[in-house]
């Protein structure tokens, strides 16, 4: 079995999954290949990420690097054909949504491999976002599609893809969400940042109101104008409460650009209103600030997903979401980028009538063992 990760997002959704594989129920039954694809290149980070979730070193790192979609999603599948062509896997495991994902999928179908697709079936139904490209090229050439959320087997079966194909399994972030949680509660993230204060007696520390800040996507942060016009809305926010802002490297870089940094802090202070830009964080740092959080603001669309795990009221800066679950079981709202119903959503929340949600079923920290039951099934039936 050749297991693919090329981003951030991508780790948190194969750690589960390695872990699962590694473990004595599978171990003596699959052979297992780890391939980085280098889609995120920060040596730094990506280690850090690897261990803080304990995934093991990958056995190969293609080291592919940024470039345009095109560029990338090319250089990808040249790099990764001799690999699959060397080992000759059973089947080809993809996760999510990005260039990797849709690169390793396409090279393994081309030379006759299963391909297996974690996070399958979600859907925005906007074709300007390349993610969604990426999954509907990538869900119509895999052999194991495993779908987190109902709404994700309406779209399979809607498109064609037989029902003997379609696993519902639930959420492998949540997995991980679920295992290192705990863990992240360790962590100095709420200290670092000054968002911990006394309680009347001045003994015991506790989390003063936040809201927490993710921001990526091109059509929020690629026009100057959408940009610095959610930056004011979201300032109008911290004079109420602390916005922490971890920036993804492409966000800082265009607010580097559009000369907007003075828009943001760069340093804390107690006393600092506003926006506090920091730079990228580690999953577990991360994931005990959102833990914690009074309310998230993001355009990730696992945040979303997490959020909804963790309780935690989130407002999602688009029109739609490929994630409806989240909507309406969770506790996501979509406010696109409209100043007034970002403002009113915060406000609501502030005031303690933010959405509180259920997790939605399945979402048990189980997922991955679901799915390597099935291919682990599949592959002894084919031999």
């Amino acid at each position: 079995m050749l297991v693919v990760a090329g981003a951030r997002p991508n780790f948190v959704k194969i750690a589960p999954l390695m872990d699962c594989l590694a473990s004595d129920a599978f171990t003596a039954q699959v052979e297992t290949l780890l391939v980085h694809t280098g889609q995120h290149y920060d040596d730094a980070l990506s280690k850090l990420f690897f261990d803080q979730l304990k995934i093991p070193r990958p056995q190969m790192n293609l080291e592919v690097g940024s470039s345009s979609h095109g560029q990338q999603t090319g250089e990808i599948m040249i790099r990764f054909e001799p690999v699959v062509r060397d080992w000759n896997p059973d089947v080809v495991v993809v996760v999510g949504d990005v260039n990797s994902t849709v690169a390793c999928a396409l090279v393994a179908t081309k030379l006759w491999v299963a391909v297996a697709h974690v996070e399958a079936g979600l859907r925005s139904f906007d074709r300007t976002m390349p993610e969604e490209i990426n999954r509907v090229m990538t869900d119509s050439i895999s052999d194991f599609l495993f779908v987190t959320e109902p709404a994700g087997l309406i779209n399979l079966r809607r498109e064609g893809v037989p029902d003997q194909k379609i696993h519902l399994v639930g959420n492998v972030m949540i997995d991980s969400l679920q295992k290192f949680l705990p863990l992240a509660r360790q962590t100095s993230a709420l200290r670092d940042f000054g968002l911990l204060e006394s309680d009347t007696t001045g003994s015991v520390a506790r989390p003063r109101p936040y809201a927490l800040l993710t921001l990526h996507r091109p059509s929020n942060v690629d026009e100057k104008g959408k940009l610095a016009s959610l930056l004011e809305t979201l300032n109008d926010i911290g004079t109420t409460i602390p916005v922490l802002f971890p920036a993804h490297p492409r966000t800082r870089e265009r607010l580097e650009r559009f000369g907007l940094l003075d828009r943001v802090h760069t340093r804390w202070t107690t006393a600092a209103g506003g926006v506090l830009l920091t730079g990228p964080l580690g999953y577990l740092e991360f994931l005990y600030l959102m833990s914690e959080a009074t309310f998230v603001l993001t355009d990730s669309g696992g945040i979303q997903e997490e959020t909804t795990a963790l309780g935690v009221p989130c407002l999602t800066l688009r029109d739609n979401t490929e994630r409806p679950i989240t909507v309406e079981e969770g506790t996501n709202t979509l406010v696109g980028d409209d100043a007034q119903r970002i403002l009113t959503a915060a406000r609501q929340i502030l005031a303690g009538s933010g959405k509180k949600g259920r997790v939605p079923a399945l979402w048990d920290g189980k997922a991955a063992d679901r799915i390597v039951s099935v291919l682990v099934r599949s592959l002894e039936r084919s031999i």
